[in-house]
């Protein structure tokens, strides 16, 4: 069975609004990377629209020349989309529908390497156990505001550090893996 990895950016309060990351090259550069070594990527329907808008030619090529190795990378995914309102998606996308867990572990069965991020579809999969590894792109701010970490969990989650990265400009990736 392959992994599951949240990678999301995180502030020092627990603030994971996509607008209160410390975006330049180097952060691009790290996101582009874990993009790159995943074999699919699964989002919830907001996160995979905010992605589309953002980095689906010809919106991307309007974006600075630095963030244009992420915006390849995001474009030529493999992704998965949870919906249950959307009527049907492209961008090289799949519509995942019915029960959540079921569908995460046969896509697991197919890959290797799956990836998520965003808000809800996290808190959903965390609920079910079915994320293998964590990664807190940790930013160097206190935002005051906005959506938190698994905000809702309805238990605690145990986690134990597997490792740790430098990402430049203060920021700090740190992995994590569920304690079983």
């Amino acid at each position: 069975m392959g992994r599951l990895t949240c990678s999301i950016n995180v502030t020092l309060d627990g603030c994971v609004d996509h607008r209160s990351a410390l975006a330049d090259e180097a952060l691009h550069r790290h996101a582009m990377e874990g993009l790159a070594s995943a074999d699919a990527l699964i989002f919830g329907r907001v996160t995979f629209q905010m992605m589309e808008d953002a980095w689906r030619p010809p919106a991307s090529d309007a974006m600075p020349e630095w963030t244009q190795p992420f915006a390849r990378v995001m474009d030529a995914a493999r992704k998965y989309v949870v919906s249950s309102t959307l009527p049907s998606v492209d961008w090289n996308a799949e519509l995942v529908r019915g029960d959540l867990g079921d569908a995460v572990r046969a896509i697991k069965d197919e890959v290797d390497d799956l990836r998520t991020g965003g808000v809800q579809l996290p808190l959903a999969l965390a609920e079910l156990g079915l994320i293998d590894e964590y990664e807190l792109v940790v930013h160097p701010r206190v935002y005051g505001q906005g959506p938190r970490l698994l905000d809702g969990l309805s238990e605690p989650l145990d986690l134990v550090l597997v490792g740790t990265e430098d990402v430049g400009s203060g920021v700090v990736a740190r992995r994590y893996e569920p304690r079983r």
